[in-house]
């Protein structure tokens, strides 16, 4: 059974039916793996928030089911962590108290954070200072940069030890090197933890990068439309993503989008992903 499953859902906003109504996803069916590293790309509009807020349980589809870690999703998901384009960052708080908030929020964690907050304070500043913060708990957001806010961010998503981590478009806002010591971040923590990931990208390098696989959304209603492995060997270098087989699958993920985005003009082949494990 996969960690994720997403089963012929059909998802509505504003109602199920009339002018005013919009059909955002439709027969949308995905499956992700515990500990995989899943990416999904597609037009703007195509529905891949919605994917994440049915894989989160923040909305419930019409029709069809979502299961996560073996349940069927009918309330928020408690071990899922988000991360999103904007840090949302509480300003009057500090850093450390900012990445903390989860734990008053999430059991068993609320419960337990008087009794074993030295406990939760070490662990924040540990994750601090895997990100490169080390030692700026004590800052207030509006005292770093975008990118170090973004860094605290991901720590925030992960204090808690979720076993999905959720990010949505979390780097699309930052200059391309920040972005990129991001990408590193984040590979780096998904070794370490092992937590299943599904990322939502506008950035196709950035899903070749750090993906296992690479889901493409059809425009409005959305639906996956190709499905790409990516056997690139981890851990991946920057480097290798000015070699020309990587420039290969992204350029190949670019004309899926380009035809994702006429739904008369699809192909209906999806992406082989032996030709995946081929370039690489």
């Amino acid at each position: 059974m996969a960690f994720i499953e997403i089963e012929n859902v059909t998802h509505t906003y504003g109602g199920q039916a009339g002018a005013s109504a919009t059909l955002a996803v439709e027969g949308l069916s995905i499956k992700v793996n515990e500990g995989e590293f899943a990416a999904v790309v597609g037009p703007s509009g195509c529905g891949k928030s919605t994917l994440m807020k049915l894989a989160t349980g923040l909305q419930f589809p019409q029709e069809g089911s979502v299961a996560v870690d073996g349940r069927k999703v009918d309330r928020p998901v408690k071990i899922a962590g988000m991360a999103f384009q904007n840090p949302v960052m509480l300003p009057w708080r500090t850093v450390l108290e900012n990445i903390m908030l989860p734990l008053e929020i999430v059991q068993p964690h609320r419960s337990l954070l008087r009794e074993k907050k030295a406990e939760y304070v070490e662990k924040a500043e540990q994750l601090l200072a895997t990100v490169g913060l080390k030692g700026l708990g004590q800052k207030f957001p509006w005292q770093l940069s975008g990118g170090m806010q973004q860094r605290a961010s991901l720590c925030r998503s992960l204090i808690h030890d979720p076993k999905l981590l959720m990010l949505d478009e979390p780097f699309g806002a930052l200059d391309a090197f920040t972005r990129e010591e991001l990408w590193c971040v984040i590979r780096d923590l998904h070794a370490l933890k092992k937590f299943t990931v599904v990322l939502v990208t506008h950035d196709l390098r950035e899903a070749v990068f750090l993906g296992d696989r690479i889901f493409c959304m059809s425009a409005r209603p959305g639906r996956i439309i190709a499905e790409r492995e990516v056997t690139f060997p981890r851990p991946r270098d920057l480097e290798i993503t000015y070699t020309p087989t990587f420039a290969d699958v992204v350029h190949e993920l670019r004309s899926q989008i380009k035809s994702a985005r006429d739904p008369q003009a699809l192909d209906p082949q999806a992406l082989d992903p032996q030709a995946a494990g081929a370039a690489a």
